[in-house]
């Protein structure tokens, strides 16, 4: 995987970084939606902001990377978060993984992905439940939120940065699947709220943090 990025030049430019370029870049789907939210900005968008910003005091957002790719044991796909964001406090380095949702699920759970899984795959989910601190992981547990979690404690490694973000970026007024995201919080030992930051320690020694960021819904008609 290419280490050169390049300057965007606009919301149209992050449609070729898509794994179904012609099929996910749809008015009103997330794909879309969170490419002109975040172009808008001359920052972080002002919800995502105000979550880092409650966690962390003011951060400055460094650099955004749409559909980044993480690696992880297991296998030979990716994580692919909708941006990797990387910022800085007073204290140092953030490293975030943003998922972008309209209406999208979070895919399958892990009973689901697990159903005949492979040697790969279920040394993939022991590697993610051990960077969690978990011993096991319910079966109703989205398996998106574990790897996109475990993606952002990975760059926050590879940047040697102290702190790491999964933030929901959601631009569905009726805030669904708001409840996967507050089961997997919960199964952290946290309680998931709309806007507002959670802290966790993890194994590893860094301060992870989860919010539910509410995106401006103009941005889904763009």
């Amino acid at each position: 995987m290419s280490r050169i990025f390049v300057p965007s030049s606009g919301p149209a430019a992050w449609q070729q970084f898509l794994a179904k370029p012609d099929r996910q870049w749809v008015t009103g789907y997330s794909a879309r939606t969170i490419a002109h939210s975040w172009e808008a900005q001359a920052g972080w968008p002002a919800e995502v902001g105000a979550i880092i910003e409650r966690a962390l005091g003011p951060t400055e957002l460094l650099l955004a990377i749409p559909e980044h790719k993480t690696p992880l044991p297991g296998g030979r796909r990716e994580s692919q978060s909708d941006v990797f964001a990387l910022g800085r406090h007073r204290k140092g380095l953030i490293a975030c993984a943003i998922e972008g949702k309209v209406n999208e699920p979070f895919g399958p759970t892990v009973a689901e992905q697990m159903k005949d899984a492979s040697p790969g795959r279920k040394e993939r989910l022991d590697y993610l439940c051990r960077a969690l601190g978990l011993e096991h992981c319910p079966s109703d547990i989205h398996y998106q939120l574990l790897h996109r979690t475990v993606s952002a404690l990975i760059e926050a490694e590879k940047f040697a940065a102290g702190d790491a973000a999964m933030i929901v970026h959601s631009f569905s007024p009726e805030r669904r699947w708001f409840d996967a995201f507050a089961r997997f919080a919960a199964l952290l030992g946290a309680t998931g709220e709309p806007g507002n930051p959670v802290s966790l320690p993890t194994p590893g020694g860094r301060r992870l943090i989860l919010g539910w960021a509410c995106g401006d819904p103009r941005h889904r008609l763009a």
